[in-house]
């Protein structure tokens, strides 16, 4: 329930403060007195946009707060837990809105700052707005659907259920199609992978190959001039006679030996010597194998030199070194077995979307049967909220039908049909409802999905648009009916409607100097009865004018009196 709300420098409000009570709280003044920038107020505390233009003349901010007592609001409760957000004396709630001109803004939630997005779904657990709009907006089918879910909580129940297979099946369904949409770039692609794998594998590289071949095609290259080179050295370490480096070392190994039997000392080079002469055997041993297994074959240099080429150009194509080129082969293999498993992939979606569909159809059965028994109870009851609006012979009927497409919502489609008289044949509500009975329709089933939600206050705003006399009657003793169950906040210009209020708010512009303020002001029964005599007669306040206004206070209070007398009983 709202307790307080307290509006600065916003619109023509320079500061007020309002306080409001439980039951019927009535709004009433002059057309442009500024009734409903206090609901704008509200709005905003409640999360819709805010601009600059909000901001009063002359100032630099506005500032919005309103005081809750949330009850039993466990929606509230709830959210307000999962923000961290706790409660004034366990029950309090109090909202801020604050935005200057430079667009600095706070929205604060019992001195927690939120974001607005928070703010709207705390607003939308607290306040039901009703006006105009919501008149023009129960004119459209597609609004209809979300009223009769609203009305059933086991149809609320099994919602969450049929959006989540919704959700898998039309995501199974958008990568069908997608794979369907490629089958031409993905037989080319397929194509390309093949030839390109066979060819990779053709060659049957090895990573170290390159170095290897590269060696061996030079040897090959130059083998006359290694054999030359070979043959030479052979020639100059093996002669015989003094020239040969052999010989000679042999030579000095003998002399050094026999000058060693005198002189231990030369023992030292003697070793050297002879290790050397040991080493250069050797070395003329393998140097004379090497000449004579040395072979220049022109036909396994070219068969290298074809090797070299096909290596070249596999790198050319497909990286700069036998590693990356048998890198790519292995991420091509990897795709193209992922594009030949195709008709196995596709065949899998496909069983798992059928599986998918037959779910949704499940649950979409459910949710038809619910629908349909839910549509029967919300039209009965709204069709006796407007036998008391004074339209006992009006038909609402709720016609379901089944789609053979499926929706986020499930496959049904839901017109509300009506029909003011006898005899005439119900049709699109859109298409025959009158403005005064729109106003009637849009207050009954209003009243109707009050009912079933946790909302502490509904507010009203002229919804008596289009409506006079006995049916301004009617429309007033309903919304004073909604507000024996929960308090109402309801802005009008009609009398009859007034006169139902359990706490009257008379709403004035006043002029002072240059400066145009709207002031809030809470009426006494005195204050009351002169206000409702102005909405009676105008300016022309009379004796019989005041009678006729007061008659018309008491017999609001004596049936309210019989309803509560009904109600204990």
């Amino acid at each position: 329930m709202l307790k307080t709300l307290t509006v600065s420098n916003f619109a023509l409000i320079e500061q007020a403060g309002v306080e409001f009570a439980p039951g019927l709280n009535i709004l009433t003044g002059e057309t442009g007195a500024g009734k409903s920038i206090l609901i704008d107020a509200l709005n905003i505390l409640l999360g819709s946009r805010a601009s600059a233009d909000y901001i009063r003349s002359g100032s630099d901010f506005f500032r919005v707060e309103a005081v809750f007592r949330i009850g039993p609001n466990q929606e509230a409760r709830e959210l307000l837990d999962s923000q961290g957000i706790p409660l004034e004396d366990g029950d309090t709630l109090i909202l801020s809105r604050y935005l200057s001109r430079q667009g600095k803004s706070a929205v604060v939630v019992n001195g927690c700052q939120v974001t607005l997005g928070t703010l709207k779904l705390l607003g939308g657990g607290l306040v039901d707005m009703h006006g105009q709009h919501e008149n023009q907006t129960l004119l459209k089918p597609e609004t209809h659907l979300g009223l009769l879910d609203a009305f059933d909580p086991a149809i609320g129940r099994l919602l969450p259920a049929y959006r989540e297979a919704f959700a898998a099946w039309t995501r199974l369904g958008e990568e069908i199609a997608r794979l369907e949409s490629d089958s031409r770039e993905r037989a080319q692609r397929l194509d390309m992978l093949e030839w390109q794998t066979q060819e990779i594998a053709a060659a049957e590289l090895e990573e170290a190959e390159e170095e290897r071949l590269e060696q061996e095609i030079q040897v090959l290259t130059h083998a006359e001039k290694i054999q030359s080179a070979v043959s030479r050295s052979y020639r100059l370490l093996s002669e015989d006679g003094a020239s040969g480096t052999l010989s000679s070392l042999a030579e000095v190994k003998k002399e050094l030996e026999y000058a060693a039997r005198f002189d231990p000392s030369l023992a030292a080079g003697l070793t050297t010597v002879a290790d050397a002469l040991y080493q250069l055997e050797e070395a003329a041993s393998d140097l004379r194998d090497y000449g004579e297994n040395l072979d220049f074959n022109p036909a396994r240099l070219e068969k290298l030199q074809e090797r070299m080429d096909v290596i070249h150009k596999l790198k050319k194509k497909y990286g700069a070194t036998i590693a990356e080129v048998l890198a790519y082969y292995r991420q091509a293999a990897e795709e193209l077995a992922t594009i030949s498993n195709y008709e196995e992939r596709m065949g899998e979606l496909i069983r798992q979307r059928d599986k998918l569909e037959a779910e949704l159809a499940e649950i979409a059965g459910k949710l038809d049967v619910l629908r349909r028994k839910a549509a029967t109870q919300f039209a009965g009851q709204v069709r006796g909220h407007l036998a008391d609006l004074g339209m006992p012979k009006a038909q609402l009927i709720i016609n379901i039908t089944r789609q053979s497409r499926y929706t986020g919502t499930g496959n049904n489609e839901i017109a509300m049909l009506f029909s003011a008289n006898p005899g005439e044949e119900p049709r699109p509500l859109h298409k025959v409802a009158s403005g005064g009975e729109l106003s009637r329709i849009a207050l009954a089933v209003k009243t109707v999905s009050a009912s079933r939600d946790g909302v502490g206050t509904m507010v009203f705003d002229e919804i008596d648009a289009g409506i006079s006399g006995q049916a301004a009657r009617m429309v007033g003793e309903k919304i004073a009916l909604v507000g024996a169950d929960r308090q109402v906040l309801c802005i009008t210009h009609l009398p009859q409607i007034a006169a139902m209020a359990d706490h009257h708010l008379r709403v004035e512009k006043r002029v002072e100097g240059k400066r145009t303020t709207t002031l809030i002001q809470t009426l006494d029964d005195e204050e009351r009865l002169r206000e409702v005599t102005r909405m009676v007669s105008g300016d022309n306040i009379t004796r019989l004018a005041l009678d006729n206004a007061a008659e018309m206070i008491a017999s609001a209070q004596l049936r309210k009196e019989k309803w509560k007398n009904k109600a204990q009983a």
